[in-house]
């Protein structure tokens, strides 16, 4: 925009409206500036001003014309069509973008340079330090855990944060911007804090060093009584109703609100956190905590849910605050849990009662940890059939509520991947390990200070193989869908990897589910300087979610041989058969299991409470008018397609292979 001086018309014309100005050589305006909607302002320093042309519509329906009204403005840059009035102290070294509202504001100003919550160290996991993340704009899960969890490779921490400093410098200023579309009302104190465009501020209390990066795909919404300080909240988040968060990164489409606390925490994609508290956490996606009485402090969690009271230790009074521990992907916490760290508690896992042992379950995911007289009890395996579990992974993707084309974390929702499957062999053989050296007729088994019953340890074997039977099950469906063979030599040809990335160990880097040797070779382009700026980071992360599936067949493919005994290099149409007689059995198996468990929800028992004053029948007419009943339910209908589905898409490759040659 073109800026020229005000006429001496002008000038006049503003002073009869009671504005001052330190130097009105210094305020510049556009082409089209008229002085009519500028009254009780005072410029100091460089003012440059747009033109007052519209008018805002207010909920209720009252229209306030653009312009400034009883504001103090030093250095600083107003849009066109934007409203500032009753600015109570100043706004100082700021660029406003246009059709911007700002009313009844204490002070927003920029101090000194600014990196407007850019390199903020946060603590995470350790209070006292030694895995601190440098937050910053482009902040993604996976980016934190390689930052917080390789501190074996000081090189490659020392070159992550030489990034995170490149660009927290190359951003910093000591003038603000606020963006576009942007509305500020009835806020007291903002320093040090970069605004994005179509954000909306609303009875916000203090908002200090900090960068909100909103935008019009994806707004952020600061509400009431708010109190940030160091912070940065990504695109599409809402933090609301007294939320007070100190040195915490806020990633995409979270929900933060009533009153919840949280210090020194990264919270990422969808995570929502409610009443309680966190302190040190690292919340990967889709984290949860709704109650009052939840506190979080020094864990790692991802697809978590927190039940009420649910709490963990992280000192034992003796050197204070520096155990640490993980509840990998999926697991949960029922009401009043509580961990004893440092602890590792298995994918998909649900814990209940009081756990003070220390126990890793990493290798035995899908299972309950139960406590009876302060023993820790272990049911492997025992998730997989539970009806929650899978009603979690089908909403986990519905609940997905990032807008931005731009996303910073790559999620996998995948219930059954490299990532768990293996761990389910680690499992299985560890099982059948513990059965040989106890004796097949031991009542209980000891693994790591917790206890397995013999009837759970069988039924674990039995699990993991019917989840194993699944997961390779649909890999070889997958690769040889849609394809006509005619001999056993193109069956081999077709089943043959498109790459050798997917072998040997997976791993689970909040969120991202990729082969250890793909993040190896990413650490090693960083500690190396080849891979030297954020975004590089990132679009490798992209790389690996794009190929997920091809580096998931590389590893099914070698599985074969393990689990089956078939080399896949000699393997035949009856084989295949075989293969997917057993995924039948086990996709079957594994939904009637899960019908079963959700029609405990309509048994005599659940109706406890229902037809309050009635009889019987009365009581059963009120549970279905509320819950429906059990044949209709959405759930169990869409359980009851899937094995329909499943079997004829099995049923169908087996006619394709019966009439290979």
């Amino acid at each position: 925009m073109n800026y020229r001086n005000l006429t001496e018309d002008e000038i006049l014309r503003l002073k009869s409206q009671s504005c001052l100005a330190d130097d009105w050589g210094k305020v510049t305006v556009a082409e089209e500036f008229t002085t009519e909607f500028v009254h009780h302002t005072r410029f100091s320093g460089e003012v440059r001003l747009g033109v007052f042309h519209s008018e805002f519509t207010l909920p209720g329906g009252i229209r306030k014309h653009s312009g400034l009204r009883h504001v103090t403005l030093h250095n600083v840059t107003v849009g066109s069509n934007c409203c500032i009035e009753n600015i109570q102290n100043y706004i100082a070294n700021y660029e406003i973008g246009q059709d911007t509202f700002i009313e009844n504001v204490d002070i927003i100003l920029v101090d000194g340079v600014s990196k407007f919550g850019n390199g903020v160290e946060v603590s995470v996991l350790n209070e006292t330090g030694g895995r601190e993340v440098l937050i910053n704009d482009k902040l993604s899960a996976h980016q934190a855990y390689i930052l917080a969890l390789y501190r074996h490779r000081p090189e490659l921490i020392a070159r992550m944060k030489e990034i995170t400093d490149f660009y927290s410098n190359k951003h910093a200023s000591s003038v603000g911007t606020i963006g576009s579309h942007v509305m500020i009302l009835n806020t007291g104190s903002i320093k040090n804090v970069r605004i994005g465009d179509y954000c909306r501020i609303c009875g916000t209390c203090r908002l200090s060093n900090g960068s909100i990066n909103s935008n019009e795909m994806a707004p952020v919404h600061i509400g009431h009584g708010v109190i940030c300080d160091d912070f940065i909240i990504s695109s599409g988040s809402h933090v609301d109703d007294g939320a007070m968060l100190s040195r915490c990164f806020i990633g995409q489409a979270c929900k933060l609100g009533h009153n919840y606390s949280a210090s020194d925490s990264l919270f990422f994609s969808n995570c929502q956190g409610e009443n309680g508290e966190a302190c040190a956490i690292f919340a990967g996606p889709f984290t949860v905590t709704h109650h009052k009485s939840t506190l979080l402090i020094a864990g790692m969690f991802s697809f978590m849910n927190a039940g009420s009271g649910s709490n963990q230790s992280n000192h034992m009074y003796k050197l204070g605050p520096i155990h640490q521990g993980t509840l990998e992907r999926g697991a949960k916490t029922t009401s009043d849990s509580y961990i004893l760290w440092p602890a590792r508690v298995g994918a998909f896992s649900l814990v209940m009662g009081r756990h003070v042992n220390h126990s890793d379950t990493s290798n035995l995911p899908f299972s309950y940890l139960i406590e009876q007289n302060n023993t820790t009890y272990l049911v492997p395996g025992v998730n997989l059939r539970s009806v929650g579990t899978i009603r979690d992974a089908q909403k986990w993707p519905k609940r997905d509520g990032r807008t931005d084309t731009n996303k910073l974390d790559y999620i996998n929702y995948n219930l059954l991947s490299p990532y768990t499957v293996q761990k389910m062999f680690k499992g299985r053989e560890t099982l059948k390990n513990l059965r040989h050296a106890s004796g097949e007729l031991s009542d209980i088994y000891s693994f790591h200070s917790a206890k397995i019953r013999n009837s759970a340890l069988v039924k674990g074997i039995r699990f993991y193989e019917i989840a194993i039977h699944k997961f390779l099950g649909n890999s070889v469906i997958k690769r040889l869908e849609g394809i006509s063979f005619r001999s056993n030599e193109e069956i081999r040809t077709r089943l043959k990897p498109d790459t050798g990335i997917g072998s040997g160990e997976w791993v689970d880097i909040s969120g991202l589910i990729a082969p250890k040797s793909e993040i190896d070779a990413l650490i090693d382009g960083i500690e190396s300087g080849t891979v030297n700026r954020l975004k590089y980071i990132n679009a490798e992360f992209a790389k690996m979610h794009g190929n997920y599936y091809t580096y998931e067949w590389t590893w099914a493919y070698e599985k074969l041989e393990e689990f089956y005994g078939i080399n896949p290099e000699n393997i035949t149409a009856d084989d295949i058969i075989r293969i997917v007689e057993k995924w039948k059995e086990a996709v079957v198996g594994l939904d009637r299991m899960v019908y079963e468990d959700a029609k405990k929800e309509f048994s005599l028992a659940s109706m406890t409470g229902f037809g309050a004053d009635g009889s019987r029948l009365e009581k059963e007419l009120d549970f279905e008018q509320v819950r429906g009943d059990f044949e209709s339910n959405p759930f169990v209908t869409a359980v009851l397609k899937h094995i329909e589905v499943k079997t004829a898409l099995g049923d169908e490759l087996i006619q394709r292979m019966r009439a290979v040659q």
